[in-house]
């Protein structure tokens, strides 16, 4: 799965009364971003909170997920010294499973090989998983240090045992 960047949204001209944002707005944002309406699966869990009264937004907003489970969206006002906010978004309910669990294909402690692909190339270099998954997980990894400290840690895809990637967008 591919994080998606920011994604400008139209700006917001309509203010709300009073001189501040129309939340509305960014309610109706929001869920042209995620696909799906205010409460619905994959949409924002619930309306911006209506006690907020953020200045309005000359410059257009941007919005991009926090992360790549998309959990959340950021809603940031681009004109200098803006807002932002974190609107949850509705996850699908967890259905209790009579299936064997599937076994990881990755271990924490194991070494793997960090492979970082992009459009027409890519490369690769020894780690360590900091968590245990299955094939298709997402994992906390740090690469080897190669004498310059200790490395900071991130997020890879579980590909198959031994090897975590980092597709780029």
């Amino acid at each position: 799965m591919k994080m998606m960047g920011p994604i400008l949204g139209a700006a917001l001209s309509a203010a709300a009364p009073a001189g501040f944002a129309d939340l509305d707005a960014i309610d109706r944002q929001v869920a042209l971003f995620t696909g799906a309406a205010v409460g619905e699966e994959g949409g924002a869990a619930t309306p911006v909170d209506r006690r907020l009264r953020l200045q309005p937004c000359l410059s257009g907003l941007a919005l991009s997920w926090r992360t790549t489970a998309r959990d959340s969206v950021i809603v940031q006002c681009g004109d200098a010294g803006g807002w932002r906010l974190f609107v949850p978004v509705r996850r699908a309910a967890v259905v209790a499973s009579t299936e064997a669990p599937v076994p990881p294909a990755v271990r924490r402690g194991d070494a793997v090989a960090i492979a970082v692909e992009g459009e027409g190339f890519a490369v690769s270099q020894a780690g360590e998983a900091l968590e245990s998954g299955p094939v298709g997980a997402w994992i906390r990894v740090r690469p080897l240090a190669l004498g310059r400290g200790r490395p900071e840690e991130m997020r890879a895809k579980i590909e198959r045992p031994g090897l975590v990637s980092l597709p780029l967008p």
